[in-house]
């Protein structure tokens, strides 16, 4: 969903067949993430008439909104050379509760409540293969593994967060 906010966004709008092209996903795949954006209202059908290459499906008020939130992560996934298909599923609802202050496993999965211990623990094992979050071991009885950001899983986590400071990649607050 977010490639195609900042997609549509930063062109405008846009016809299907260019949308598949772009963001290299499936017709299929394409069609069931635009009807979910129309039925949460961020995308409609362009209601204008005119040339036949006019765009297919803009942006509502509401997505482009969105939009500007899915450009700022598109553009930190970005800096920190990660494709959005490096990504799983859970891996920004994971960034957005361990930023907020979850460590352990078992806060993670219960903030993160629809999916599945499986589905936590491989969003955060890709997102450790990234290099966005860290994982210490606590020696003690039980042991205990705290996942905390790194400085980019930080830049990504301010991203989906805004109005907040940001840092830059190498963790160093700017204004």
């Amino acid at each position: 969903m977010v490639p195609l906010l900042a997609d549509l966004a930063g062109h405008g709008g846009a016809r299907f067949v260019e949308l598949v092209q772009r963001l290299g996903i499936s017709r299929d795949s394409l069609s069931r993430t635009l009807e979910l954006a129309r039925r949460a209202g961020w995308v409609m059908a362009n209601p204008g008439h005119g040339h036949p290459l006019r765009p297919e499906h803009v942006l509502t008020a509401e997505g482009a909104r969105l939009a500007r939130r899915a450009a700022a992560i598109m553009a930190a996934t970005a800096a920190a050379t990660h494709p959005p298909e490096a990504f799983t599923r859970w891996s920004l609802p994971i960034v957005h509760v361990v930023h907020g202050g979850c460590s352990r496993f078992n806060e993670i999965a219960r903030l993160l409540d629809p999916a599945t211990p499986r589905a936590v623990s491989q969003g955060l094992a890709a997102l450790r293969g990234r290099q966005l979050v860290a994982r210490t071991v606590i020696d003690a009885s039980p042991p205990a593994a705290l996942y905390t950001l790194t400085p980019q899983g930080r830049a990504l986590a301010e991203a989906i967060r805004p109005g907040r400071q940001t840092t830059n990649l190498s963790g160093q607050a700017r204004p």
